[in-house]
This record gives structure tokens, C-alpha cells and sequence, in this order.
């Protein structure tokens, strides 16, 4: 697997994005993540967008990190949150997921980033697993799912 910095607009992108939609309202029975996003939020050195490609070059996981500082949506200052961690099911089991948080973590620390932070839900134990065992501990809720039951929310210091 080659993982290539891409845009979050960037055609393989979408398609996988379009994916990982997918399957949040097939595990939630809705429309999916609504949160707002924008391209220029994953912009080094504000950001960065992975994308991971098998060896014929197709498009197998994405994830990315954007900043994110004190707001009405409970974020502190210095936190880069996680954004679409997806890797598509024939490719799950291999690390990959694992490798391209390993990746955004060390960008995040480079540009500044004091903690990394996420929301996940509770009808995906798999992210669940991988946060918890790459030391990601539950912390007080933030972002546009702060109010839902389901939501779970991590965060790790990367300092």
C-alpha cells in the first residue's frame, strides 16, 4: 500500500467518501456524517488529506486531520480533529488504518498540534478498538454530534 497526500476534493476522494457515507447510514439508518467541510480545511499547514492505493493503484482508505481550536463546539485550543478514517472493506485487517493515523498524527505534531481529537459512534467498535489501542482516551464531547447519545469522542496528546 502507497499512501499519497491528496485533496479532500480530489476524485478518489469523493468515491471513497461517497463510500464511508454509505456505510454510516447503514449503521445509523441515516444520511450519513452532516458535519460541515470544506476542501481548504485539510490544507497543510492546516491540515492534511491521505489517501491510501493498493497496488493496482485503486483507492483503498482515506483519512484526514483539520485544525480545530476553543469554539461554541467544545473544541480547545491546539486539537486537530479526525476526519474520515475509512478503509474500504476488502482492504480491512492489513494495518492500513493504523498506518494512516500513525501518518496524521506525526503531521498534526509537525504543524503545531498539541492533541489529536475524534467523534466516533457507538455502531463502530472496530474505530473504537483501533483508537483505544493507538491511546486515544474518551474525553468531554465536542462537534456537530456533541449532543447525540451515540456519540463517542477520544482524544490523545501529541506532545
Amino acid at each position: 500500500m502507497i499512501i499519497h497526500p491528496r485533496p479532500f476534493d480530489h476524485p478518489d476522494a469523493v468515491v471513497l467518501n461517497a463510500q464511508v457515507q454509505l456505510e454510516y447510514a447503514e449503521r445509523y439508518g441515516d444520511e450519513g456524517d452532516v458535519t460541515p467541510l470544506d476542501p481548504s480545511m485539510f490544507r497543510p499547514p492546516n491540515g492534511l488529506y491521505l489517501l491510501a492505493y493498493d497496488a493496482l493503484d485503486r483507492p483503498v482508505a482515506t483519512g484526514g486531520w483539520r485544525t480545530q481550536d476553543r469554539n461554541d463546539l467544545g473544541y480547545s485550543d491546539g486539537d486537530a480533529e479526525l476526519k474520515r478514517m475509512f478503509v474500504i472493506p476488502e482492504g480491512r485487517g492489513n494495518g492500513l488504518a493504523r498506518r494512516i493515523l500513525a501518518a496524521l498524527e506525526d503531521d498534526a505534531r509537525a504543524a503545531g498540534r498539541t492533541r489529536m481529537v475524534l467523534e466516533t459512534g457507538t455502531r463502530q467498535p472496530e474505530a473504537i478498538a483501533l483508537y483505544a489501542s493507538s491511546g486515544y482516551s474518551p474525553c468531554e464531547k465536542f462537534g456537530h454530534y456533541r449532543t447525540y447519545e451515540s456519540s463517542r469522542c477520544y482524544a490523545k496528546p501529541l506532545r
